[in-house]
């Protein structure tokens, strides 16, 4: 709806739980969940590529899925970076690409010294 030219639409006042509760919470469903926690089992120096995590969370072909809920973690204790693309190029990273190409770098190093 174009509001241009006319009243702005009314805000709906928020109730105290409404404004406590975090903004993500309803986005993190049994899926979500699933590959968060298999992202989380990926061991130094290893990775997957978005396809084998979406299958292994019980969703083959979810690939974009994935990527999409690696792309909002920001979670320390999950490994996003650990998560690359079938062709095996890198793919994104929401904390930059270099610094995800880096990563891996220093984590393959340190698994072969």
């Amino acid at each position: 709806m174009n509001y241009r030219n006319k009243k702005t639409p009314p805000i709906l006042p928020l109730s105290r739980k409404e404004l406590l509760l975090p903004p993500d919470k309803g986005e993190r469903g049994g899926f979500s969940m699933r590959v968060l926690e298999v992202v989380k089992k990926i061991p130094a120096g290893k990775t997957m590529t978005y396809g084998e995590v979406a299958e292994a969370a019980g969703r083959p072909g979810a690939a974009r899925a994935v990527g999409n809920i690696m792309n909002r973690n920001y979670n320390t204790d999950i490994p996003c970076h650990r998560v690359i693309r079938s062709d095996g190029k890198l793919g994104g990273y929401n904390r930059g690409r270099e610094r995800k190409r880096r990563l891996l770098y220093a984590e393959s190093r340190k698994r072969v010294a």
